[in-house]
């Protein structure tokens, strides 16, 4: 008798549905008529020649193969005033997983550099940086390892 009280008390949730059309009702056990339309691509605002771009207006970097986002935007910070990061197309000229600064004393891990002394690495992007462009630690590691010496990074304002 218990068993049966207690298998009483048991009330089958209802099943999810999918909306018949986006915006449209749901009907359990009907499948959509018309599917919801795909995610936008992501736009990144350089030419497809880059296979970094960085937007210094909105603190955004992306990663580009063939003139396509694969992977942003990621949060950046960039050069304070009096060290600003210039805007231009440059080429990645080296990269170091552990990298010193000997010119700020301070780790620079993920390093890859792109203008002179400027260089992607993992830094607070809470922070302006004197000139370097600082990122999360997953965004600089998916830098480092995306980009190779000779590669196009645009910096855009």
């Amino acid at each position: 008798m218990v068993g049966l009280a207690a298998a009483g008390l048991v009330v089958a949730a209802p099943a999810q549905a999918e909306p018949l059309w986006p915006g449209g009702p749901d009907i359990p056990g009907v499948p959509a008529i018309i599917p919801p339309p795909p995610p936008a691509p992501v736009v990144a605002p350089c030419d497809a020649s880059a296979r970094m771009c960085m937007r210094l207006s909105t603190n955004e970097a992306w990663l580009m193969a063939d003139g396509r986002v694969t992977y942003g935007p990621t949060p950046i910070s960039h050069g304070r005033p009096g060290y600003e990061t210039p805007p231009g197309t440059f080429r990645v000229a080296f990269k170091r997983e552990d990298h010193w600064s000997t010119l700020h004393h301070v780790p620079m891990k993920w390093a890859v550099f792109f203008n002179g002394d400027i260089a992607t690495h993992i830094g607070p992007i809470e922070e302006q940086s004197h000139g370097c462009i600082r990122m999360t630690p997953e965004g600089a590691e998916t830098t480092f390892h995306h980009l190779s010496p000779g590669d196009v990074v645009q910096v855009v304002v």
